[in-house]
């Protein structure tokens, strides 16, 4: 079983993030794909991926995965699992914090992944986001803020690694 994890990064943040990932899961569990570099074609290769997108100035799509968004629309998730992770920042864009992950959480839904992951919205300090679940009690995927909260990420991104290793075993 290996994992896809997929990401766009402007900053390095979300690079960093996807390289943690990698090191926590081990490198023969995860293979690693910056979009910029390899595109998606490879998501068809794998059952499980975890997709890494940040989010830009007032809610926008991170710039790689902006320039192959219509792309998605080709695949086929059903009988896939998906986690999302996002970065941003929820000081300086309190009303757009991680928009961008659930931008692309409703991109892939109808396409028909099992989606895993969910994360808690707590111990967060932001006025808006549209990565909220319906209830607005968790976000799509894990939300991270290294601009803000960077001494929190290495624990919150163990913790939710563990989480969607338990909800991808039990859902196999």
């Amino acid at each position: 079983m290996k994992i896809g994890l997929f990401y766009g990064s402007t900053t390095c943040f979300t690079e960093m993030t996807a390289e943690k990932m990698q090191g926590f899961l081990g490198e023969e569990l995860v293979d690693v794909h910056n979009i910029k570099e390899t595109g998606l074609a490879a998501i068809k290769d794998y059952d499980i991926l975890i997709l890494g997108i940040s989010t830009w100035d007032y809610g926008e799509l991170q710039e790689d995965w902006e320039m192959l968004w219509d792309q998605l629309d080709n695949f086929d998730l059903n009988g896939k699992i998906v986690a999302l992770f996002g970065q941003g920042d929820q000081i300086g864009y309190t009303d757009w914090f991680v928009d961008a992950m659930g931008f692309l959480h409703d991109k892939i839904m109808p396409l028909g992944p099992q989606i895993v992951g969910y994360w808690p919205n707590q111990g967060y300090d932001f006025a808006q986001s549209k990565a909220l679940t319906e209830d607005k009690s968790h976000f799509v995927g894990l939300a991270l803020d290294d601009e803000d909260q960077f001494d929190l990420s290495e624990e919150r991104i163990a913790t939710w690694l563990t989480q969607i290793m338990e909800e991808i075993a039990e859902l196999s």
